[in-house]
């Protein structure tokens, strides 16, 4: 039986809210100096090293799995993915113009930019569509072999973290980054598992 499709304004609503949602764990991981993982951390990494806008370094850190997506993954999430990425990169340059910090711990901000981050990835994977990057990789193992998302995606995640610490040797920060880690795919190995969900 085939699973009945959210309509266009439910896909629209989620797109903006997960974009947003992600756009603001994004402005956590920043402000406290974390390299999370995925393309998320990829991007913080460019962001890091090279001073790049970080909206920028995120549409270039998905840019090599957009072509895995349209080829394995299908048009509409292609379609889904690309509009989430670009709205996510548009709100990390907009937010900072309406919201800052006087004081945010490293440990509060992986932890609440995990949960951030990992609700966004939910909402966006039960919506066919995703934050590209690592997440179209995870997202067609799960389909192609039945992989748990959350355990493949915490495995990419450290490798991304230890190219982090490798960077801003900082002990403190390499430890809150592995607290935001866990916090995102816990969110993901919990809540995400084929053939629970069922839209209506």
């Amino acid at each position: 039986m085939s699973t009945p499709r959210h309509p266009y304004l439910e896909d629209l609503q989620a797109l903006l809210t997960a974009s947003l949602l992600a756009a603001l764990g994004i402005m956590l991981f920043r402000h406290a100096g974390l390299v999370p993982g995925g393309t998320v951390g990829i991007a913080l990494l460019l962001h890091y090293a090279t001073s790049i806008d970080l909206g920028w370094a995120l549409l270039v850190a998905n840019a090599p799995f957009y072509a895995l997506a349209c080829f394995r993954m299908g048009r509409e999430f292609t379609v889904k993915t690309l509009a989430a990425v670009a709205l996510m990169a548009l709100f990390t340059m907009w937010l900072p113009q309406g919201l800052s910090f006087q004081n945010l711990s490293a440990p509060l901000a992986a932890l609440l930019g995990g949960l951030l981050c990992g609700v966004s990835i939910l909402v966006l994977f039960r919506h066919k569509a995703s934050l590209g990057g690592l997440n179209v990789l995870v997202l067609y193992l799960q389909e192609r072999f039945g992989w748990s998302p959350g355990k493949v995606q915490m495995g990419l995640d450290a490798l991304v973290v230890l190219g982090g610490g490798l960077l801003v040797a900082d002990a403190s920060r390499i430890g809150a980054s592995i607290i935001a880690v866990v916090t995102l795919n816990m969110v993901l190995a919990v809540n995400h598992r084929p053939g629970r969900y069922q839209p209506t």
